[in-house]
Order: structure tokens, then C-alpha cells, then sequence
């Protein structure tokens, strides 16, 4: 549970960041505030997004599913952790936040930009929920920050279950933005871009706690050695 609420908080406190690269995006959704298509498109368009995080964190989940079964989990835990309290330290102190901006280079681009410009055009519910979809999949360091969590949660499930915790921690700010047709100031995206540090160093020491397994409920629980209880297959391969 204290997986999920992290994924949350570190969604809901960096969707300034969202609402500085994805915004563009948020502020083409077709529509008038008098129609019911409106309102309906854009928790359509913010549904979309979240659902492809909620997809994204069940790949990164399969794989940390492997980690846990071979008895990594704690040692990746521990490890992401540490990388991640060290880009929050180094953003922190430098001032620069460009650690946030990686595009890396087996994103289509291209098909990106086809299938959000096709969507765009056609205007219709359906369609903003195809762009939130699409948009979920654009290269963004913070979302691949918040997919670390997924992959030391040991499981498919919980990986979904968190990055859509951390989907609906965006989805205030986006759909605010949304329908409000307006871009906040730049110095306010600033000012709220500063706490995006403190965020991750706060996510990364959880990880770090959580792999120390320290018996602490809810922060560093105690994690079952699979290895030696391959009894446990099973049922976390359901879970």
C-alpha cells in the first residue's frame, strides 16, 4: 500500500512537469466547455494516459516478477534507490532539471506525432482517449523515474496497480489544464518544479528502506526469499 500512495504523491507533486511537456498537447484537445463531448474528452484523454502508464508499470512489474524470483529483489531495490536520491541530490544542488528530459532513441517519434495529429483532428471521444493513450507512450525522465517502482514491486499486478496510482496523481493538474485552455505562468512551473527533487529523493529512500527489509510495516516490510520458498511461486505469479 505504501507503494501505491508513493506512486501517487509522486505523480500528483511532479504533474507540474506534465503540465510543462505535455501541455501543448492537453491545450489541443478539440471541443467547446458548452458540450458534454468536452468535459467527456478530457477524462477520456487523461484516462488514456493513465492506462498506459498502468500498462507500462506491467511490463517493468514482469520483469522485476523475474528479479524477485531470483532473489535480486532487495539488492535492485536498494540500488534503484540510491540512483534515484542521487539524480534528486545532483538536480537539487545544480539546479538543472534536464536529467528529466531523456528521449530515448527507440521512441517512433515519428508514428508518435502521425497518430496524435490523426486523433486531434477527429475530435470525438473516443479519439481524445486514443491521444491520452499515445501520449502516454512520449519519452518523459520522469516517467521513467516513477517506472522504477514498478519494477522492484515484485509483481505484474502491483506494477499496474502503482503506475496507475501514479496516472491518477497526474490527472488533477492535467484535466485542470485541460479545460482551462491556459498555460500556467513559466514562474510558477518553476517555483513547483522545484519540489520535483525533494519528491525523488524522498521516492528513492523508500526504495532503499524497502530493500533493507527491516520488519518496519508498511515502509520496510519484511521481503519473503522465494528462492527458499518457491512454495510462493504460485501464488505471487496471481497476485
Amino acid at each position: 500500500m505504501e507503494l501505491y500512495l508513493a506512486g501517487f504523491i509522486f505523480g500528483l507533486a511532479g504533474s507540474m512537469h506534465c503540465a510543462g511537456m505535455c501541455g501543448p498537447i492537453a491545450l489541443a484537445l478539440p471541443g467547446h466547455p458548452s458540450s458534454s463531448t468536452f468535459w467527456m474528452g478530457r477524462v477520456a484523454y487523461n484516462t488514456g494516459r493513465s492506462i498506459t502508464y498502468m500498462l507500462m508499470g506491467g511490463i517493468l512489474g514482469l520483469a522485476g516478477l523475474g528479479i524477485y524470483l531470483a532473489g535480486f529483489q532487495s539488492w535492485v531495490s536498494i540500488a534503484g534507490g540510491i540512483i534515484i536520491v542521487l539524480i534528486g541530490l545532483f538536480s537539487l544542488f545544480s539546479g538543472k532539471l534536464n536529467w528529466l528530459h531523456i528521449k530515448p532513441v527507440w521512441i517512433p517519434s515519428g508514428l508518435i506525432k502521425k497518430g496524435l495529429s490523426r486523433f486531434l483532428k477527429q475530435g470525438s471521444v473516443g479519439s481524445m482517449f486514443g491521444v491520452g493513450l499515445i501520449n502516454g507512450l512520449l519519452p518523459c525522465g520522469f516517467v521513467y523515474i516513477a517506472l522504477a517502482g514498478a519494477l522492484v514491486s515484485g509483481s505484474v499486478m502491483q506494477g499496474m496497480i502503482y503506475m496507475l496510482m501514479f496516472g491518477l496523481g497526474t490527472f488533477p493538474m492535467m484535466f485542470a489544464l485541460s479545460a482551462s485552455g491556459k498555460l500556467m505562468s513559466i514562474s510558477f512551473r518553476q517555483r513547483m518544479q522545484k519540489a520535483i527533487p525533494y519528491v525523488a529523493i524522498g521516492l528513492g529512500a523508500l526504495f532503499i528502506l524497502r530493500g533493507l527489509s527491516l520488519g518496519i510495516p508498511y515502509i520496510s516490510p519484511v521481503l519473503v526469499d522465494v528462492v527458499s520458498n518457491p512454495e510462493l511461486i504460485d501464488e505471487m505469479m496471481c497476485h
